[in-house]
């Protein structure tokens, strides 16, 4: 199967031969293998691991698009993607306490809509660290 993943500052996999690509949507979280039925679907806050052979590694994505096509080629446009291992346990849980006080202070819908958004991620990073 080939995979291409990258986010606006980094590209991961270029045509890259993998075995397996787990990730999470908001569809819910599924396994991509060879002959997988093509499938668009928007990535939710996660993990994302990918399988090459015998060995894995695992990216945090905030969001984005995965594109299954027909002939095994897989695209993985990510917003935000690092490698799950550059991570600092307490800075997530940090971020993840600063956007709850920053939700529980919003007074405007988009104040409240953006520290929302800031919350589901930071919960979805330290879920990933743990």
């Amino acid at each position: 199967m080939s995979l291409t993943f990258a986010s606006p500052t980094e590209g991961f996999y270029r045509d890259a031969a993998v075995t397996q690509v787990d990730v999470s949507t908001t569809s819910g979280s599924f396994g991509i293998l060879p002959s997988h039925v093509p499938t668009l679907q928007v990535i939710k806050p996660g993990v994302l691991t990918v399988y090459e052979g015998s060995t894995s590694t695992k990216y945090f994505v905030s969001s984005g698009a995965v594109t299954v096509n027909a002939d095994s080629t897989v695209q993985i446009l990510a917003e935000e993607a690092h490698p799950l291992d550059r991570f600092d346990v307490q800075a997530a849980n940090k971020q993840l306490e600063e956007a709850q006080q920053e939700l529980s202070g919003a007074s405007s819908e988009a104040d409240k809509a953006s520290a929302s958004i800031a919350v589901e991620c930071a919960e979805a990073l330290v879920k990933a660290l743990h």
